[in-house]
C-alpha cells in the first residue's frame, strides 16, 4: 500500500494499472466501518476493472484500514471525506476519474461530485438508502432500537426497526 497526507491524515491507498499500464481511473470509496480491501480487493472489483483496462484505485477513509484516525466526530463529515478522495486524485496527477462508492463511499462520493463536479467523469452509487445527501435525520432511535435488551421488540421507527431487524440477523 501507498499512503499520502491531507488534512492532518496519512490516507492509505492502492493504485492498481491494467496490464498495458495505461487506463481510465477508477476511484473506489468503501462503506462504513470497512476498508479498501473489504469493500473492493477481496470481492473482485479491483481485479475486475484492472483485467478489464481501468485503473483501479481504492483507499482507506479517514478512521478506517490503514488510514490514521481522529476521535473527534468533527473531522468525520462526508465533505471533509470527499476532500480527502479530491486530494488522492491530485496526489495522483489524476484530473478526471469516474468513481464508484459503496454505503458511506456512496454519500462521500455524492459529496465529492457536488464539491468537485469537474473531477468526476461518472458516478456509480451502490448500497445507499434515502438519506444520501441531506443525511439519515435522528440517530437516536436507531441507537435505542440497537441497544434494546430484545431486538425482537416492536419498534415504532421504521429506520431503528431496520437496525434491529439487521441485529437479529447478525446474531443468526
Amino acid at each position: 500500500m501507498h499512503s499520502f497526507h491531507h488534512d492532518g491524515f496519512e490516507i492509505a491507498y492502492i493504485d492498481r494499472a491494467p496490464e498495458n499500464g495505461s487506463g481510465e481511473p477508477v476511484l473506489l470509496i468503501h462503506g462504513f466501518a470497512s476498508s479498501h480491501h473489504v469493500n473492493w480487493v477481496a470481492p473482485g472489483w479491483v481485479k475486475t476493472l484492472s483485467e478489464a483496462g481501468y485503473r483501479a484505485i481504492a483507499f482507506d477513509n479517514r478512521g478506517h484500514g490503514r488510514s490514521t484516525r481522529s476521535y473527534d466526530p468533527a473531522d468525520y463529515t462526508p465533505s471533509l471525506m470527499a476532500g480527502d478522495a479530491a486530494a488522492l486524485l491530485d496526489h495522483l496527477g489524476i484530473a478526471r476519474a469516474h468513481v464508484f462508492g459503496y454505503s458511506m463511499g456512496a454519500r462521500v462520493s455524492a459529496f465529492l461530485a457536488l464539491a468537485h463536479p469537474g473531477k468526476v467523469a461518472t458516478l456509480i452509487l451502490g448500497g445507499l438508502g434515502y438519506g444520501m445527501v441531506d443525511g439519515v435525520g435522528d440517530w437516536d432511535p436507531i441507537a435505542e432500537a440497537l441497544l434494546a435488551p430484545d431486538p425482537a421488540d416492536r419498534i415504532a421507527d421504521a429506520r431503528a426497526a431496520l437496525a434491529s431487524l439487521e441485529r437479529l440477523r447478525a446474531a443468526w
